[in-house]
């Protein structure tokens, strides 16, 4: 199709700048590309492309591996260029509709079947690479944007220099943050549990999911809910509040305390801060004191279904009825074990400061074992 060809190559400056005035009108993101951008870089691509197309009036491997390369180094350039994969692809589709329509003005009847043949071989051949390459280099630069924000979350978690990496990150670091340890009972892929803070936050969150841990602007009491509800799963939460940006590295120290606290404690699921957790904190800290505690539970070492109704029972708030109920046992079974612990221990639960003797017993046990 040498005369076709010869009909075809006065009219690629014309069209080119037909596809990039309908790019500009059609789609949004061309639309607000600076005119030197259109008239410059956008307007050199579409004329390459439409190199290609002419060229394959002439030959049937108009895209061979030299052309194939240098789309997907387009292809690259536009996605390092943060050019949306749809707006380029549509790009495309516009140039391809545009050459088309020349084609059936121009070409004589005979030709045109063999024409749009070469058109569809283009297309078949360049949009998959195209849209690889541009997916690819959308994830190298996703990669690297991650690497950013966790080196910056690592220094302002260590107290180092941050203002550089918050600049190379975009982010903008308000005074008000706190930060999140997380623990789930199954691991979830972390693009869930970073999708839950971000939509928690309404902004990009820096988060390490390796370490479990975030820096929010505020955890609120619905942030659990949210996390358990997008990963479909119980967590274990810890927060602790910084006092300016200089306080992350103490409230990230917190916040671990706390969640290897309430992990070693057995606690339920939910949001635990250091307030809630005081006592244990304290008794927690090793010495004679936390080791005698302990003791004080040594006679039911030979009962341990006397231990474990203890257990259930403090942990219900010395609710009968329900400590029945989850040890499936008769009120009067129970009352009888109940029994046995003080008459083992000498430490009476119906006495108040007994029972709170022997709750911390119980804890020092947990956390001396």
């Amino acid at each position: 199709m040498a005369d076709l060809h010869t009909r075809m190559a006065p009219r690629v400056r014309e069209l080119t700048g037909e596809v990039v005035a309908r790019c500009a009108a059609e789609l949004p993101f061309y639309r607000d590309l600076p005119r030197e951008v259109l008239e410059g870089e956008v307007t050199r691509s579409v004329t390459a492309v439409f190199g290609l197309l002419l060229r394959a009036l002439r030959r049937q491997d108009a895209v061979g591996p030299g052309e194939l390369a240098r789309l997907i180094e387009w292809s690259a350039r536009r996605a390092e260029q943060r050019v949306p994969l749809e707006a380029a692809l549509a790009a495309y589709l516009i140039g391809a509709e545009t050459w088309w329509r020349a084609l059936g003005a121009a070409a004589e009847p005979h030709e045109l079947a063999e024409a749009g043949a070469g058109l569809l071989g283009c297309l078949r051949t360049a949009m998959p690479a195209v849209a690889l390459a541009h997916q690819q280099a959308l994830e190298d630069i996703s990669g690297e944007d991650k690497r950013v924000r966790r080196a910056l979350l690592a220094a302002l978690l260590g107290g180092r220099p941050h203002e550089a990496l918050a600049g190379a990150a975009g982010v903008e670091l308000g005074q008000a943050h706190e930060v999140v340890c997380f623990a789930f009972d199954q691991t979830p892929p972390p693009r869930l549990v970073q999708s839950a803070l971000d939509a928690h936050a309404g902004t990009l969150v820096l988060a390490d999911h390796t370490e479990g841990i975030a820096l929010l602007p505020s955890a609120g009491a619905a942030l659990w809910e949210t996390l358990t509800a997008a990963v479909g799963g119980d967590a274990l939460l810890s927060a602790a509040a910084a006092t300016g940006l200089g306080g992350v590295p103490e409230a990230a120290e917190e916040a671990r305390r706390v969640l290897e606290l309430v992990q070693r404690l057995g606690r339920p699921p939910g949001l635990y801060r250091f307030d809630d957790v005081l006592v244990e904190y304290q008794l927690a800290r090793p010495g004679n004191g936390l080791t005698r505690l302990a003791a004080k539970l040594d006679p039911l070492d030979e009962h341990p279904y006397l231990l474990e109704t203890l257990r259930a029972y403090v942990r219900r708030g010395h609710n009968r009825r329900q400590t029945s109920l989850d040890l499936h046992i008769h009120r009067n079974t129970l009352d009888y074990r109940l029994h046995r612990v003080a008459a083992l221990t000498g430490l009476d639960l119906t006495v108040p400061a007994e029972a709170r003797l022997l709750e911390a017993a119980l804890t020092a046990r947990t956390l001396n074992p």
